[in-house]
């Protein structure tokens, strides 16, 4: 489902330094490569899976705290909405501090975030801490992930990310079930907190995403300077007093504290002496970061604040505006149709089997079908991109008029397998953008996502509240959905009109 979001991080680096094309590497397209696609699948498993789950604890919400339907389904769409529009601003961290160390981080406040929202009093108090708190924590992680595969792999770059994001319906799937047992024995509090603990896997995903080393052999003059540098840079500072070399056998930060002690006791004057090395340590330390941060936040700003070329691309501005109701119409779903089951008393049918754990599996099959019928030479990708829009849009038009178990699995089917057109678009925006401006132009796609999955989930049960049907929710978004596929539909035919003008006007002048 998100493998519309995999190319954004192509262009970022673990450092300042990196900001040039890969050599060839042992671990490219193989190797520990496929440990970054291990790594990713368990990550979609985390966090999308249990972000399309959020029906379960939607319903548990409702039942507890009593408030509106619209109210009440701000918390899953603020977590899934701040996850996306957060994604553009994570990669600040990324160029300043790693793909390893943001996911840890954002593994730590993903689960800080759940752990909090077991003692919510209101719901308000869940949107600061599952909404943002776990939202922020889930974009910090879920970026990197994608970011590691696209850097690990060149050649079957397509099918690592496909085999990685398969972990959003296994994850949807394995969580609903997950979810819903642990409501029943321990109560949604107690669950929340169990989820907590299991998200500190995220923790695990990060520090598997091992930064990738330059293809240099061990005998490169380059890399051993680089390996001896930090304690060259120190010892040379010391090199004028009497313990210098003391500290070169024994080498480490620890030793060197504790020899800092022992010359304290021996010579005054020493310790003076190391007391102004350990100064300039700290002083050179924090000039390097400064400058770190600086760098990466100059390749972070011009690489999404000086595109403004992007938006004179009348295509892709159609684009981003199909793309705010697009994936509303597949969110909507995950959340109120749990709420639904109950309202047309189906819930023991769908306790056997989930309707969304049914979308969640066809979409696994849709994206692969779907990507395999693209890639035939005789089809052309927008063709199966719109068709498959279209037989989405047509879903949900049909859905608030089955009443059954059986009609709503079908529906359900049909909006699982359409969705896998999410794994055309890097194609369709290369399409559009051309591939210098693809990573880019995925940032502000992502944005676009992030404002559809946060107002989409309120706007359906806001109108529920006022009519309480939620029929009416899937007709506005359904015609909303259309409006943008026809906006995607005109600027073609706009584009065509005005070439033939363009070549009648210079026949004219001719």
């Amino acid at each position: 489902m998100y493998t519309s979001h995999e190319d954004i991080g192509y262009d970022f680096e673990d450092g300042p330094k990196d900001k040039k094309t890969l050599k060839p590497h042992p671990n490219i397209d193989g190797g520990w490569a496929w440990m970054m696609v291990l790594s990713s699948f368990f990550v979609h498993i985390l966090i999308m899976g249990s972000q399309m789950a959020l029906g379960v604890l939607n319903v548990e919400w409702l039942e507890e705290f009593h408030q509106s339907r619209g109210l009440t389904a701000w918390v899953s769409s603020l977590s899934m909405g701040i996850t996306l529009i957060v994604g553009p601003f994570i990669g600040l961290f990324i160029n300043t501090c790693g793909c390893r160390q943001t996911a840890i981080i954002g593994g730590l406040v993903n689960s800080l975030g759940w752990v909090l929202s077991a003692y919510a009093a209101n719901v308000h108090y869940l949107f600061i801490t599952f909404g943002v708190a776990a939202g922020l924590g889930s974009g910090m992680a879920y970026l990197p992930a994608v970011v590691m595969v696209g850097r690990y792999f060149q050649k079957r770059r397509a099918l690592a990310q496909g085999l990685s994001t398969t972990g959003t319906g296994f994850g949807t799937f394995l969580m609903t079930v997950l979810l819903k047992y642990l409501c029943a024995e321990y109560g949604w509090r107690n669950a929340m907190l169990i989820q907590g603990a299991v998200s500190l896997n995220l923790c695990v995903c990060g520090a598997l995403m091992r930064p990738l080393s330059p293809g240099k052999t061990p005998n490169d003059p380059g890399e051993k300077d680089l390996r001896v540098l930090p304690a060259h840079s120190t010892e040379s500072v010391k090199s004028n007093g009497q313990h210098g070399r003391t500290e070169e056998k024994d080498g480490g930060p620890g030793n060197e504290e504790t020899l800092c002690d022992l010359q304290a006791q021996e010579c005054p004057d020493q310790a003076g002496h190391m007391k102004n090395m350990c100064a300039l340590r700290i002083l050179k330390t924090v000039s390097w970061l400064t400058m770190r941060v600086r760098k990466g936040f100059e390749d972070w700003y011009s690489g999404y604040f000086g595109t403004a070329s992007l938006f004179t691309n009348r295509m892709f501005v159609a684009f981003i505006f199909w793309a705010l109701f697009a994936y509303s119409s597949f969110v909507i779903p995950f959340i109120h149709l749990p709420e639904i089951v109950n309202l047309y008393n189906l819930s023991e049918q769908n306790d056997v089997f989930p309707l969304t754990s049914i979308i969640a599996i066809v979409h696994i099959f849709g994206k692969v079908i779907l990507g395999v019928i693209a890639d035939l030479p005789c089809i052309s990708v927008w063709n199966v991109f719109l068709l498959a829009n279209f037989t989405l849009v047509l879903s949900i038009f049909i859905l608030p008029l089955m009443h059954t178990y059986a009609g709503l699995a079908v529906i359900c089917a049909l909006i699982g397998f359409s969705s896998g057109y999410f794994s055309l678009m890097p194609v369709v925006t290369e399409d559009l953008v051309g591939i210098e401006h693809l990573a880019n132009a995925y940032g502000i796609i992502i944005c676009a996502n992030g404002i559809s999955a946060l107002l989409g989930p309120p706007f359906a049960g806001w109108i529920y509240d006022i009519t309480q049907k939620y029929d009416f929710s899937f007709y506005i978004c359904g015609l909303l959905y259309m409006i943008g596929i026809l906006f995607l539909l005109i600027q073609p035919c706009i584009r065509i009109i005005e070439q033939s003008r363009r070549k009648y006007m210079d026949g004219a002048h001719v």
